[in-house]
């Protein structure tokens, strides 16, 4: 018998929850979906308030906007970007056709059901299981249904509901206050004193868009340091807004400024207004509650959460928490709720100690590694390429260069300093066209440092043996040597040689003397780097079994 798996929403996450439910044994999908098309936040429309059935507009798309991440690491595993386009950042109307060519090729729209609004979510409890009741409301029609979900995915983003921030005496401010939800393009603002209250992704280029038009920007942030960048003439930095006047605002300095329109670019809200109090969901803190691994609601594990988590490579990490939901929905058994609510608290306690703020308990940045390596560990799944890592991590150490998170040194300081790395590498006998060429030991290296520079977690140690493990295995598993190779589980490496399982040092160290050998003689070069990279880690850890 097929059991259904309920799905909220048709943006991302809910169309990569559509396509892998299909793709399960035994499972079928069904997708509610208040607008008319795929995409959710991604489907850009100029109106903003209300749409025409009386809803909030849910998109938060501005005319210009371009990904901030480039789209080489955007793509579901299973579904990269076009290369047509050389472009790396890309213009939203791009990724939306993206969307609709996943939901093409994977034939998804037959599972969705358009127009329709879900307005009450309700756990139906029993001893064997707990099922779910979606009361939906057809908007065509005015008329509601309920269906009942043997498991349901709540994929209804959380970009739309915009956090707005107490602002002392915020009252008797007389100018116009906006969200950046409700901006579309600079026109209205234009020979306007706008102070923009938010310096991240949307808040600069928000700003840097309005300096068009504006009489002048006010870029308003709490950074340590102004943003080192260029900025335009008529656009300035100030410190955080801490009240308002009749006409303008107080800054954390004690300056003050009058101004025509403050913008808030404050970020976003959880919100799930479909959700009984009988689901067990709360929001504390900015803490969506009580999630294992940001996804099952422990109360009742067949519900869960996708997309909960920020600051990560969105579509990616929807496919890992997808796949994760729908093994633990029957291949793999969950811990009992005590301890996965045990690990979570671990888990916030364990950043807090290391001076994240408790509001910030979903934003991962560089913890998005260990955290998609955990649910691939817990479900048997492939990890996620280690290229999308290092491309990700380059592109977040060159923006946190323009917005003052990362202090770069002076022209001279910099130039000299790549010329004595050059120097250091040519004094080792390497030629200058292998300058970029990192290897494992000097990746390490590298990676390490961007995350320093950044004040960013370090990169987890096994992500990086594990690469290691990867490449010195290829060495090994090329040309005259096919009858080695190996497996990995997430766990445990098992490796064979004609056939049979290793089982000794002997064996292994056979294998790896013939080989050397064959590239000691063929390739002295290649040898040095290959044995100076196998003594950087131990026998012990590597081959492990």
């Amino acid at each position: 018998m097929m059991r259904v798996v309920g799905v909220i929403g048709a943006g991302a996450a809910g169309l990569c929850a559509a396509r892998h439910a299909l793709a399960s044994t035994g499972l079928s999908p069904v997708v509610w979906e208040k607008s008319s098309q795929v995409g959710g936040t991604w489907v850009y429309t100029p109106h903003t308030g209300k749409d025409q059935d009386g809803l909030p507009i849910h998109s938060s798309m501005y005319q210009s906007l371009k990904t901030n991440l480039p789209k080489e690491v955007m793509g579901f595993p299973d579904f990269p970007f076009s290369s047509d386009k050389e472009e790396s950042f890309i213009h939203h109307s791009d990724v939306l056709k993206y969307l609709k060519s996943y939901t093409d090729n994977f034939n998804l729209n037959q599972y969705i059901k358009f127009r329709h609004h879900v307005e009450l979510v309700t756990p139906v409890v029993t001893d064997e299981k707990t099922t779910w009741q979606v009361t939906v409301q057809d908007l065509d029609t005015k008329t509601s249904s309920t269906t009942v979900c043997d498991a349901l995915l709540i994929c209804n983003g959380h970009y739309s509901v915009p956090r707005m921030p107490q602002v002392e005496d915020i009252e008797r401010y007389k100018g116009k206050q906006v969200h950046s939800h409700d901006y579309r393009e600079p026109s209205p603002y234009k020979g306007l004193t706008v102070v923009v209250l938010g310096a991240a992704a949307s808040g600069l280029d928000i700003s840097l868009e309005l300096a068009t038009v504006a009489k002048e920007v006010l870029l308003s942030h709490n950074f340590p340091l102004p943003i080192p960048s260029e900025l335009p003439p008529n656009m300035r930095q100030v410190q955080g807004v801490v009240s308002a006047l009749d006409e303008g605002f107080v800054f954390a300095d004690g300056s003050s400024a009058q101004a025509d329109v403050i913008m808030y670019c404050t970020g976003y809200e959880f919100t799930f207004p479909f959700l009984t109090d009988d689901c067990g969901v709360t929001i504390e803190n900015n803490i969506v509650k009580p999630l294992y691994k940001h996804v099952i609601n422990t109360t009742h594990p067949s519900m869960g959460f996708i997309g909960i988590p920020f600051q990560v490579c969105p579509f990616p990490t929807f496919d890992f928490q997808v796949r994760f939901f729908l093994k633990m929905l029957g291949e793999v058994t969950l811990p009992s709720k005590q301890n996965m609510d045990e690990i979570t608290e671990r888990n916030l306690n364990e950043q807090c100690s290391a001076g994240m703020a408790v509001r910030h308990f979903h934003r991962l940045g560089s913890q998005q590694w260990q955290y998609n390596d955990d649910l691939a560990n817990l479900s048997g799944l492939p990890y996620l390429p280690r290229a999308i890592m290092n491309l990700y991590e380059a592109v977040r150490y060159f923006l946190g260069t323009l917005t003052g998170i990362v202090t770069l040194e002076s022209q001279n300081e910099m130039v000299a300093a790549t010329q004595f790395e050059l120097e250091c590498r040519r004094s080792l006998g390497y030629s200058d066209k292998k300058f970029h060429q990192l290897g494992f030991v000097r990746q390490e290296q590298y990676l390490a440092d961007l995350a320093k520079n950044m004040h960013a977690a370090q990169i987890p140690q096994h992500i990086l043996t594990n690469f290691k493990v990867v490449v010195f295995r290829a060495i090994f598993s090329i040309m005259k040597f096919k009858q080695y190779s190996y497996s990995n589980d997430g766990n445990t490496l098992i490796e064979t040689l004609h056939g049979k399982r290793i089982n000794t040092k002997f064996d292994l160290g056979s294998v790896i003397l013939r080989r050397v050998a064959y590239l000691f003689w063929h390739d002295f070069a290649r040898v040095c780097t290959a044995t100076f990279s196998f003594l950087q880690f131990s026998l012990k850890k590597i081959f492990t079994k």
